[in-house]
């Protein structure tokens, strides 16, 4: 991680007509302010304006994405190791304390000046979406929700972060793209579904607030990660939850009993630095290369992640629609992102 200067400074990015972020997309630089630049002789690194430049953005999107995903699917195995020794309420407060002092931290040291006064309500919903309310939802309903179960509703983020996408940016997805995202959405419905025997609760209602807020502030995050650093959107919204975060950490762990396990603390040490801090730091910035709607559909496979480091850390039992879904899914993210907007 290098040291940048403010995201606020007026910058000039490229705009690509298709509703799709092109190789201007603002990358960390030091010298630019967070501003796209050609690369210095000899790196061996193609400006903006080469040829194949477009496609080595693209490359890098995909995988900054796959990164944050993979991160995001050991979520839920860590909160149910988080859950061994801490109450609900105090893992989420003393995760949001701790993710909120790393990304300070970086913020500090780097002095990194804060964002723009316009772009504090976008903060605010990625704040509300992804840093209080999804980890949240997500953990009261692991009190009684296997993370299989779960992972129904999590199948179903990518088409709603493109929806929510579409109306708030005006991009218009093609058919192809959405029909193979509909296709996806259906097969890791129906596994996760097979999977946790068909069984709905309560719990039910906490993963579709999740959902519906988590992918508000996946949107909002993907847009401000055009015109700033990614690491630097979700560092602020972590900071701008402090003074909320502290005195909830304080109060919850009051009043719910705790205790410092082996488990409970890697769970708890994993949600607040992979994967609220570092997961959404390369998730943002794989949005703001290839597109909100195309690296949402990338977490059509964070259901089948999840259920992987389920079964490894956490004894649960895979069956063989697992590798068959998996194929399916594959095919679904391969057709996704060769459809054109």
């Amino acid at each position: 991680m290098r040291a940048e200067n403010s995201a606020t400074r007026p910058s000039t990015i490229a705009v690509d007509t298709t509703g799709t972020p092109g190789p201007g997309v603002p990358s960390p630089d030091a010298r630019s302010g967070g501003r796209a630049s050609p690369a210095a002789p000899g790196t061996g690194t193609p400006s903006p304006g080469t040829p194949g430049a477009g496609r080595d953005s693209t490359r890098t999107g995909i995988l900054l994405a796959a990164a944050g995903v993979t991160a995001f699917s050991l979520t839920f195995p860590s909160t149910a190791w988080g859950l061994d020794g801490f109450g609900p309420w105090s893992l989420v407060a003393v995760r949001m304390v701790l993710a909120g002092l790393i990304a300070g931290g970086c913020l500090l040291v780097l002095r990194i000046s804060p964002p723009d006064r316009r772009h504090w309500p976008s903060l605010a919903m990625v704040a509300a979406g992804t840093v209080v309310g999804f980890p949240l939802l997500t953990t009261l309903a692991l009190q009684t929700s296997t993370t299989a179960h779960a992972a129904v509703v999590v199948g179903l983020l990518p088409l709603t972060t493109a929806a929510l996408s579409a109306l708030r940016t005006g991009a218009r997805p093609s058919r192809t793209f959405w029909t193979a995202a509909c296709v996806g959405a259906v097969a890791v419905i129906a596994f996760t579904v097979q999977q946790s025997g068909g069984a709905l609760s309560i719990a039910d209602l906490y993963l579709f607030g999740a959902l519906l807020i988590c992918a508000a502030g996946y949107t909002e995050g993907g847009r401000l990660a055009k015109v700033m650093p990614g690491w630097q959107v979700i560092g602020w919204a972590l900071v701008g939850c402090l003074p909320l975060a502290v005195p909830l950490a304080a109060v919850a762990l009051a009043y719910e009993p705790w205790v410092l396990t082996a488990k409970a603390v890697t769970g708890l040490l994993w949600v607040a630095a992979g994967s609220q801090f570092l997961g959404l730091v390369v998730w943002y910035r794989g949005m703001a290369a290839i597109g909100i709607p195309k690296a949402s559909q990338l977490q059509l496979a964070q259901p089948l992640l999840t259920l992987v480091w389920s079964v490894s850390l956490l004894g649960e039992r895979m069956t063989l629609a697992a590798p068959l879904t998996a194929v399916a899914v594959l095919i679904c993210i391969a057709v996704t992102q060769r459809a054109r907007d």
